[in-house]
């Protein structure tokens, strides 16, 4: 069977005297610092008319109420995202460390170069992304694994009309560590003229080239076989 809870008289006054000024359900049981289920509240309010006033002013209310309800879950759920990244990161920070084996850097050159690397192009090797990160681990993992001739590197930038390019370049100059000179002419999107750049942060794609068909065997051999 049930239980149910009694409420001394004077508690059910004091929340009649409540909704009569016009206070909503949550407000109400604020003020009482009692968890009143919604369903008493309403056995307790019934003959009490409100003014138009007043039931506009607690339609507000409960608006606002729910508005601010809406977003603290969104708060909360954010910030429970955010913690189980962490401890994601935190549980795999210790893989980073592998990349300083030899071998295991050679597999994730190989396997990098494999999903984002053209394989047609015998004399050299194209690498493009529009990911910085995963520019600056591609670049990081080829100088250390093999010693480089950093003059036969070039790099272009793909990018939207609406873009800042000179700013762009700047960009990524920085980030590859390769000098201006050895950055050809950006290349523009026909496709983009005449409309704006949706996607916030966007850096265009940097291709990145170095002239070697050695090199070129050597990492797309490392692909072979690991698909093999």
């Amino acid at each position: 069977m049930r239980a149910y809870t009694t409420y001394a008289e004077e508690t059910k006054e004091r929340a009649r005297k409540l909704r009569k000024q016009g206070y909503t359900f949550p407000e109400i049981q604020k003020r009482l610092e009692m968890q009143i289920p919604k369903a008493t509240l309403v056995h307790w309010f019934k003959g009490i008319n409100l003014t138009e006033a007043q039931k506009e002013k607690i339609a507000v209310r409960n608006l606002k109420q729910l508005y601010t309800a809406r977003a603290h879950s969104v708060e909360a759920r954010a910030r429970r995202k955010t913690a189980y990244l962490d401890s994601l990161e935190k549980k795999y920070l210790p893989l980073a460390s592998l990349l300083n084996d030899s071998a295991v850097a050679h597999i994730m050159l190989g396997c990098l170069y494999l999903a984002e690397g053209s394989k047609n192009a015998s004399g050299k090797l194209t690498f493009g992304n529009s990911d910085p990160r995963i520019v600056s681990l591609f670049l990081k993992l080829l100088r250390e694994s093999y010693t480089l001739d950093e003059s036969k590197f070039r790099c272009t930038l793909q990018a939207r009309a609406d873009q800042d390019i000179p700013g762009l370049e700047k960009f990524w100059r920085k980030l590859t560590g390769i000098p201006k000179q050895q950055f050809y002419k950006a290349r523009i999107d026909s496709r983009s003229i005449g409309k704006a750049t949706l996607k916030g942060g966007y850096k265009g794609v940097c291709r990145i080239d170095y002239f070697s068909a050695e090199l070129f065997n050597e990492i797309t051999s490392i692909g072979a076989v690991l698909t093999r």
